[in-house]
């Protein structure tokens, strides 16, 4: 069994290794999606990237990003690292993961 601890809900589960990570996260009562997309999302099919989550422990325990996740965070990368679509990552392994993470929009040094 792998095990995913989700930081800002404070809450450990254990999944079957292969689970994807959105999957895990909605059957066991955390928020994937944040404000409007609740409601407008593309439903676990890659397209909206709105339930991007954050690996902060343990990327070597999840699978590798495939080429249509890869290109739909080009647009979410800037600046932020470790960040994968929770709709398209498989667990593998232990975890820290933060859901609905704060992205930085404009870099480091966006005024300067």
């Amino acid at each position: 069994m792998a095990k995913i601890t989700f930081v800002k809900e404070k809450k450990t589960i254990e999944v079957q290794p292969g689970t994807r990570l959105r999957t895990a996260a909605m059957h066991n009562g955390v928020d994937v999606y944040a404000g409007i997309h609740k409601v407008l999302n593309c439903h676990g099919w890659a397209q909206c990237g709105s339930c991007v989550m954050r690996v902060t422990k343990g990327e070597e325990n999840v699978s590798p990003p495939g080429l249509w996740e890869r290109m739909r965070m080009l647009f979410w990368r800037l600046g932020n690292e470790n960040l994968r679509l929770s709709c398209q990552c498989r667990v593998h392994g232990d975890i820290e993961v933060e859901s609905t993470p704060s992205l930085n929009w404009h870099g480091e040094r966006f005024w300067g």
